[in-house]
This record gives C-alpha cells, structure tokens and sequence, in this order.
C-alpha cells in the first residue's frame, strides 16, 4: 500500500513539472522559428553592423536576449516584397520575454563584437537552443528531486 503511494505522488509530481515545461520549450522553439525566417529576409550588405552576444555565460543569458532584442530592431528588410512579413516578424521577436534575470552582468551590448545581420540571428539562434538545453534540464532536475525526496521519506 505504501509503494502505491509513492508511485501516485511520484506520478502526479513529475506530470506537474512536464506540463509547466512543454509550453515554455514551445514558446522558445517559436521563437526559434521565427528568427530562421527572419535570416531569410533580412538585408546583409551596405547595413549597419550588429553587437552580437556569443557564448554568454549562464547568469548573462537574460543580458544577451536583451542585447538580440534591441539588434533585431535594427534589422532592415532584404527588399519591399517582403516588408510586411518582416515587419510582422520584427514584432514578435520584440514582444518576447525572457523572464529569468539571472545575475547582473558585466558585459553590455556595446562590449560584445559586431557582425552582420545574418551572422547576429545565428547566433541569437543558438543562444535560443542553449535557452532550450537548460530548460529542459531543469525540468529533469526537478523530476530526480522528487524521486529522491520520495525514496529518502520511504526508506529513511
């Protein structure tokens, strides 16, 4: 009967912390999307260059973000054909929010090195993806607690 048990609360705590996860993972693969379309629209030569974050540390990934959004606005579209999806494009990259502040940092934008437009959404890209990886471990993190909370309760 007490295995049961913590087989349901194992259940119910891990199913809790994966519904919270998957619309966060959504949201940043979204995003993701939406910065591959952009690549493809987006002007690359005769443009002002961009302060491009690479490799953020940990703590600074919130900086970064911030230091994509204020680059992406920006941006200029590659030619008039495709203005109002860029321009539609640009508002989502600018309405998203990151919500982990992290720690303060010392770098800002102007100390990262500028690149072109096209070389800044890749590496916003990848930041996304790292954005992703630690969610997701996360998520992990938080399902082995439960499971060795449980465990230490029942045998100790």
């Amino acid at each position: 009967m007490g295995r049961m048990i913590i087989l349901c609360i194992l259940f119910l705590s891990s199913s809790m912390a994966l519904t919270a996860a998957p619309y966060k993972t959504a949201k940043y693969k979204q995003l993701l999307k939406t910065i591959k379309l952009l690549e493809s629209s987006v002007k690359d030569k005769d443009v002002e260059l961009l302060h491009t974050p690479e490799n953020p540390v940990d703590g600074c990934i919130f900086t970064a973000v911030t230091c994509f959004q204020k680059g992406t606005l920006k941006l200029q579209p590659e030619n008039s054909q495709v203005n109002s999806t860029f321009i539609q494009t640009i508002k989502i990259l600018k309405r998203f929010s990151f919500s982990d502040p992290g720690q303060p940092c010392e770098s800002s934008c102007e100390s990262y090195e500028k690149k072109k437009p096209k070389e800044f959404l890749t590496s916003f890209a990848k930041l996304i993806k790292k954005v992703i990886r630690v969610e997701f471990s996360w998520v992990l993190f938080d399902i082995l607690q439960t499971i060795r909370v449980i465990f230490f309760l029942h045998y100790f």
